[in-house]
C-alpha cells in the first residue's frame, strides 16, 4: 500500500455566491445573527433583524472588510 502524496493540497470547495444559494431566501441562521451582532458591535454598525441567509452572509463580508 502506498502512502498518500502529501505534496498535493486537498481540493478546495468552490465558493458559491450567496445570491445563487438555494436556501438564500430563508431567514438568517442563529449563528449568522450572533456573528453579525458581534461584528456590528465592533464596527458600530446597525444590522437589520430580518435578513435572509444570503443577505446575512453579504453583511458579514461587508463588516469584516
Amino acid at each position: 500500500m502506498s502512502e498518500p502524496n502529501q505534496s498535493t493540497p486537498p481540493a478546495a470547495s468552490p465558493e458559491k455566491d450567496p445570491s445563487d444559494w438555494v436556501t438564500g431566501d430563508e431567514p438568517a441562521t442563529g449563528a449568522q445573527k450572533s456573528y453579525l451582532e458581534t461584528l456590528a458591535r465592533q464596527s458600530d454598525e446597525d444590522v437589520p433583524e430580518d435578513l435572509t441567509k444570503a443577505e446575512a452572509s453579504q453583511k458579514v463580508d461587508d463588516l469584516k472588510n
